[in-house]
């Protein structure tokens, strides 16, 4: 991706926030979404935005996984959104447990490697589904997404042609710490922990004794919820053990199919020397690393800028390798 800020938005915290919260994300009117919800094998419930319904069979299919917190009204979900009916491509994005807008029913939430639920997400649209499909996957929703294609290898091909990470943390205690620290805790984290405890503390409505909830209240710093939340009720045994077995980096050469790896390198939320290099991938794996960008920003143009310019370059290589 060739990709230069504008000159009036130096550094990659002025990238990202601009993005989330001024930047133009798409061209005429907002995406109309019509939702659909499906029942999970575990007697839960997770529910799919799709552009203008679901549309033909036959059409190229662009899911979106999205990030922290994220949802279809999400700025880079919006973008892509207006990319994909530009281009007249069947466009969908799947929540993850509990960010819908209403609040799950099981004794879960949703994780980094959550890549069974991708798994099975993925498979349900592509029995229902004849034409080419492709997936987008932004921050956390990147990460998982990948792992997903870790652990499928060679059997992916079979359900999506090509997929696509932007600013995944794909090294989560490189990224976890980062975001613990500074100007990032003060700002970032607040801001993530501010929609996370409450929904956090609604399931321990639910679950009662589900975990601590005065400690929960007190934390923090994403370390501490995860250790309090993410990583007890998702199967790991602790914060440490959760970002080492949900990280993708690891495991990028293991996969089979077309694979993009999109990470600024001035992305507050991911460290430049955590990102993978040309040796830590295989063949099927390319890496785009612009110095500038931000955390799922790329910002382009005067103020209050635009959007368009990351789904252009990433949904462009999807259907390139289609």
């Amino acid at each position: 991706m060739n990709y230069t800020a504008p000159w009036w938005l130096p550094g990659g915290n002025l990238q990202t926030i601009v993005a989330a919260k001024l930047a133009q994300r798409y061209t005429g009117a907002a995406p109309v979404y019509v939702r659909e919800r499906w029942p999970t094998p575990d007697h839960d419930f997770i529910d799919l935005d799709w552009q203008a319904g679901p549309g033909a069979p036959q059409t190229p299919l662009l899911v979106l996984f999205h990030g922290l917190e994220g949802s279809s009204g999400s700025h880079y979900a919006q973008s892509f959104a207006d990319y994909s009916r530009a281009r007249n491509l069947a466009y969908v994005v799947v929540h993850f447990r509990g960010c819908s807008g209403e609040l799950n029913l099981g004794p879960r939430a949703y994780h980094s490697g959550d890549f069974e639920e991708i798994g099975w997400i993925l498979q349900r649209l592509r029995s229902r589904h004849s034409g080419p499909m492709m997936a987008v996957g932004i921050s956390l929703g990147g990460n998982a997404l990948l792992r997903w294609a870790q652990e499928a290898g060679s059997a992916a091909r079979q359900t999506v042609s090509a997929v696509a990470s932007v600013c995944a943390p794909v090294d989560l205690t490189a990224s976890g710490n980062c975001i613990g620290q500074g100007f990032n805790r003060q700002v970032y984290t607040r801001m993530f922990l501010q929609s996370m405890k409450p929904k956090a503390l609604r399931k321990l409505v639910q679950f009662p004794g589900l975990f601590d909830g005065d400690a929960l209240r007190s934390a923090k710093d994403l370390y501490t919820f995860d250790n309090l939340f993410t990583a007890p009720l998702h199967g790991f045994k602790n914060t440490e053990d959760y970002w080492h077995r949900a990280s993708a980096k690891p495991g990028l050469n293991r996969i089979r199919i077309p694979a993009l790896v999109l990470n600024a390198l001035n992305d507050p939320f991911v460290p430049a020397a955590s990102l993978p290099m040309p040796k830590d991938v295989g063949e099927w794996v390319t890496l785009w690393q612009p110095r500038d960008g931000g955390h799922v920003g790329f910002p382009v143009g005067a103020p209050p800028t635009s959007l368009l310019a990351l789904p252009q370059a990433v949904g462009g290589w999807l259907l390139q390798n289609r």
